[in-house]
């Protein structure tokens, strides 16, 4: 019996449809000589088709992980969400976390569709995601990808790996333990911006708006709200921006002043928080 010749927009048209790897949809079509409906059969009897079938399931569960390059300039940060804690806490489910963060320090990847298009095996990180997709039967995606870049970067990892920050502190000669101290008050009290400034204008607007609104509220003349609602401000940058927001360690000082008091002139470059759930 003669073979038809598989051609890579037939194995395209075929992962469309079901969300299987190119490899899978390959094989299935070679095994199929073809037949787009027999390969289908041949997919969902290997448990591909679990992938298209689940893609509007919800990944509240996962993990996340993140570390620097060798001289802790820049820092990777993934998160790979899941349906089930189950999963999320299994071995094989952690260690290709680990294993996609590894790929992604050493290649320098910048973003999650160069980490999915990255060779892992025999076959590319999108690849092995959808075959895990069918191997465990939830959904799985890459929730986060994050990656920092500063003079030192440090990284404070939650325990339990639902929560993870990521800081970028202006000096490289900053000590790694007040790095650490910064990258656990991100954690903690989730800060919108670095200083005031950094605020984006939506933020500010929906802060001074909800200001008017709890003063009219009061009873407060209308010629008043203005100034009210920026006087709630002021308390707004104190809790919200991370400069500004009293130390967790010792709230008889602000975060640029524990940074000051380490360093001077210490202060924050860029930072990134990533929670599940």
């Amino acid at each position: 019996m003669s073979t038809i010749t598989i051609t890579a927009a037939d194995v395209n048209k075929l992962r469309a449809q079901t969300g299987a790897g190119m490899m899978d949809c390959k094989k299935a079509l070679t095994e199929a000589n073809g037949d787009f409906e027999q390969a289908i059969d041949y997919l969902r009897k290997k448990g591909q088709k679990v992938a298209a079938n689940r893609a509007d399931r919800d990944a509240k569960e996962g993990y996340i992980l993140a570390k620097t390059n060798a001289d802790g300039t820049k820092g990777f940060l993934i998160g790979l969400g899941c349906e089930t804690d189950f999963v999320a806490k299994s071995g094989d489910f952690t260690k290709f976390v680990e294993d996609l963060l590894d790929l992604a320090v050493a290649n320098n990847i910048k973003d999650v569709d160069a980490l999915k298009a990255l060779p892992m095996g025999e076959v590319t990180v999108n690849d092995r995601l959808f075959d895990i997709i069918g191997k465990i039967g939830e959904k799985i995606e890459i929730t986060s990808y994050e990656v920092v870049e500063a003079p030192k970067v440090v990284i404070y990892i939650h325990p339990g790996n639902r929560v993870v920050a990521m800081v970028g502190l202006s000096s490289a000669s900053a000590p790694a333990e007040s790095g650490k101290d910064v990258a656990m008050q991100i954690a903690a009290m989730n800060p919108v911006a670095i200083d005031k400034n950094d605020v984006d204008v939506k933020t500010l607007e929906r802060e001074i708006e909800i200001g008017k609104e709890q003063a009219r509220a009061e009873g407060k003349p209308e010629e008043m709200l203005e100034k009210i609602a920026q006087g709630k401000l002021n308390k707004f940058y104190k809790e919200s921006t991370l400069l500004n927001q009293q130390f967790i360690k010792d709230d008889k000082m602000d975060i640029r002043q524990y940074l000051d008091k380490t360093e001077k002139g210490l202060t924050v470059n860029v930072f990134r928080r990533v929670q599940i759930g």
